[in-house]
């Protein structure tokens, strides 16, 4: 399904250099302020008090977030645990005051509001940093297996010129997101770290789309080069990417919007990762594979020519004159 077509190819790689020198520029300032700011973790890493608290009716949200923050906390979530009576409310870690003093003080505060009177605590434990460090080396090793898979993917469907500039991209795609939320300083939780996860795959993805053109068009024009090749792929899949990324980015602003706190910054990352995925796919990855010298002959095979002294199916095959 098409909205529309060109007929004539949009000469995307001319810009290439101009557009990469850009992210080149963006992509540092992303590590600068990661290394500068560095991220705003969440409890699940920093540790801190979780409390399970139950009501009689389903919870208002809303209302026990304001509560909480209301004792002076930044740093809380609230979220529905189970069913929409269950809420689990996860609080930082502060110094001096230990799990019991936290929640005896946050459920009082709950019960003084006639809102949230009826609760009742069910849970108190304590997640100690020991916890939040084994979460962030498990969310590095997951990062590194899907820049691996993705790498021996691309490497057996196209070539390693090819899975090169994806992986390239790709990582250009998660450091700027992560500079985005080191620079605004907003909250780095496990839900973020899922949207980066996806946003990798769904990075891949268009870059196998466009990709999988280029290849198709060598097959197609003999005499076309590399660059009118890329070209060619990019203008031919800009209707495809439009339905695709245009109908994703609905679904993800409609969680950004009306999805509360809790899916808040997973929203949000997931639409920094889609505009760059876009961009990286459609410029960076093919840019640095045409650098990288990719050509007809990396991805279509030349057909081996029967001799004819040999061909068996040739009636006049091995005749002597």
């Amino acid at each position: 399904m098409e909205f529309f077509r060109i007929r004539r190819d949009i000469p995307f790689m001319r810009h290439a250099l101009i557009l990469n020198s850009i992210s080149i520029i963006t992509f540092l300032a992303a590590v600068f302020f990661l290394f500068h700011r560095g991220l705003h973790l969440s409890v699940e890493f920093t540790g801190g008090t979780v409390m399970e608290v139950a009501y009689s009716q389903p919870a208002d949200l809303e209302k026990v977030r304001s509560t909480v923050t209301g004792l002076g906390y930044q740093d809380v979530q609230v979220q529905n645990f189970g069913t929409a009576r269950d809420v689990m409310i996860r609080l930082p870690a502060q110094k001096g005051v230990s799990s019991a003093q936290q929640s005896d003080r946050v459920l009082g505060a709950l019960k003084a509001d006639p809102a949230t009177a009826d609760a009742t605590l069910r849970r108190v434990e304590f997640v100690g940093p020991q916890v939040g460090e084994e979460l962030a080396t498990d969310g590095l090793k997951a990062l590194a297996m899907v820049v691996i898979g993705i790498m021996v993917y691309l490497a057996f469907r196209f070539e390693w010129k090819f899975a090169v500039s994806t992986v390239l991209a790709n990582l250009h795609d998660v450091v700027i997101i992560l500079g985005f939320f080191a620079f605004f300083q907003w909250e780095f939780s496990l839900a973020v770290l899922a949207a980066v996860l996806a946003v990798l795959g769904y990075s891949v993805n268009e870059s196998v789309v466009i990709f999988d053109r280029v290849r198709e068009t060598f097959r197609r024009q003999r005499k076309m080069d590399t660059e009118a090749a890329i070209n060619h792929a990019i203008t031919s899949t800009i209707s495809r990417t439009i339905i695709t990324h245009g109908s994703t980015q609905l679904m993800v602003l409609s969680m950004f919007f009306f999805g509360g706190a809790t899916l808040h910054y997973f929203a949000l990352a997931l639409t920094i990762g889609i505009l760059f995925g876009i961009y990286s796919s459609c410029f960076v990855a093919a840019a640095i594979a045409m650098w990288l010298g990719v050509k007809r002959e990396d991805l279509v095979k030349p057909v081996a020519k029967k001799d004819a002294a040999t061909d068996p199916a040739d009636p006049n095959s091995g005749a002597q004159v």
